[in-house]
């Protein structure tokens, strides 16, 4: 069977499976999944282009992967082929623990359990599978291999993750001030004292990059009417998990109500192997067939929820620099509690407050090394004349609360 199969990348172009193994890795069901998982959750609501999914990421963070290690390659860095290979499965794997909607209901379906742990239990699944094969990857993935740089290319500050979500998003949503050079940032990259760098004369793609990043965390990511969306997502799933738990009859698919009635943690699915086959089965359809279902709800808070957001009735955001003070809190509380009739328990369905913050550059975490025309490895920061990535690293916090638009009136 040819194997070399071609996929056309409305981003990159052409882009190829680079081995056998990557191919089947990307034939597995457990990677097919990731086509019914939208990259970007409900941001379709503010952004009707933003439709990828997580199988369009994977694919392109492998491309760049891919172009990053030839780079590497090409400046004599001594990479073989199982090191190679090893490195496309651990990108092409990093987001496989995803569940529906990403990262909105995480803390919805499961109480205990992070993509991150999961992405981590379906690799050693493969792994056994493929007899063995990942290993290497998952040592990658874990940062348990001794050479650092594969793991920095992965999960870093400047890993192809991020260069591939930042220009697939920006070119999805149209929000164009979000696309990076990441071309030129690849081929700048090189390896230092066994750790990624970026060369000197790449430092002003690398202050476009952490500006787009941060441009693209406040018109996208953290835009309102997103966190709105998100927000009565997650409220209405959880609202969904109440009820069955209370002994109420609430309609979804099997698999979602499955994981709706039990509380489960990383161990359950390390103990019973059915949970995890469950968990592959799930995606975004089956969390929007049942908010169809729970449209017509006898329960108010389920129904009221379930047609705002079939219908973008999407509630009111009130975003703030401070923090929103209690009196107001309080006031739209009572408000909401009076108009719909509702608990004072209740209203944290209707009314949802919290915080988002938003730094590009994390100066407390893994620096963006630069190597020097003299041979210096320093941190981008530290760059003379920019001061730009010394502001970018300041974590700027919003306070919002949210709640349906009939209160404001």
């Amino acid at each position: 069977m040819n194997k070399k199969k071609i996929f056309n990348d409305p981003v990159y172009g052409f882009i190829t499976a680079p081995t056998h193994l990557t191919f089947d890795i990307i034939e597995h069901p457990y990677f097919q999944r990731l086509r019914r998982i939208k990259q970007l959750g409900l941001t379709e609501m503010v952004y009707p282009g933003a439709l990828h999914t997580r199988f369009h990421h994977a694919l392109g963070a492998m491309h760049l992967m891919d172009t990053a290690l030839q780079t590497l390659r090409s400046k004599n860095n001594e990479i073989n082929d199982t090191e190679f290979e090893a490195s496309l499965i651990a990108i092409l794997l990093h987001d496989i623990g995803h569940g529906p909607f990403s990262h909105a209901l995480e803390t919805a379906i499961f109480k205990n359990v992070h993509h991150e742990h999961l992405s981590m239990h379906i690799m050693h699944m493969l792994n056994e599978h493929f007899d063995g094969r990942l290993s290497l990857a998952i040592d990658i993935f874990k940062d348990n291999y001794d050479r650092r740089f594969f793991h920095q290319l992965v999960s870093s500050q400047l890993d192809v993750d991020r260069l591939d979500y930042l220009n697939r998003d920006s070119f999805y949503t149209g929000v164009y001030e979000g696309k990076i050079g990441a071309d030129r940032i690849i081929k700048m990259l090189d390896v230092a004292n066994d750790k990624l760098v970026v060369e000197e004369k790449a430092i002003y793609s690398i202050e476009n990059f952490l500006v787009s990043r941060r441009l693209m965390y406040w018109q996208v990511y953290l835009h309102k009417t997103v966190i709105s969306a998100e927000h009565m997502v997650l409220r209405v799933v959880q609202r969904a998990r109440e009820l069955m738990q209370r002994g109420v009859e609430v309609p979804a698919s099997p698999c979602l109500q499955f994981f709706l009635a039990s509380d489960l943690t990383m161990d359950d699915f390390k103990n019973d192997k059915s949970i995890l086959e469950r968990f592959v089965a799930l995606d975004d359809h089956d969390v929007w067939g049942g908010i169809k279902l729970w449209a017509t709800h006898p329960d108010f808070i389920l129904s009221y929820l379930s047609q705002s957001i079939l219908n973008r009735k999407l509630f009111k955001v009130f975003i703030s620099s401070k923090p929103i003070e209690e009196d107001m809190l309080l006031g739209i509380s009572e408000l909401v509690q009076e108009k719909y009739k509702i608990s004072e328990e209740e209203v944290k369905y209707l009314m949802i407050s919290g915080k988002i913050s938003n730094n590009a550059y994390d100066v407390e975490g893994q620096t963006i090394d630069m190597l020097t025309k003299t041979g210096y490895v320093v941190d981008v920061a530290e760059a003379s004349d920019l001061p730009n990535i010394r502001a970018l690293s300041y974590k700027v916090e919003k306070h919002f609360v949210c709640y349906p638009k009939e209160v404001a009136h």
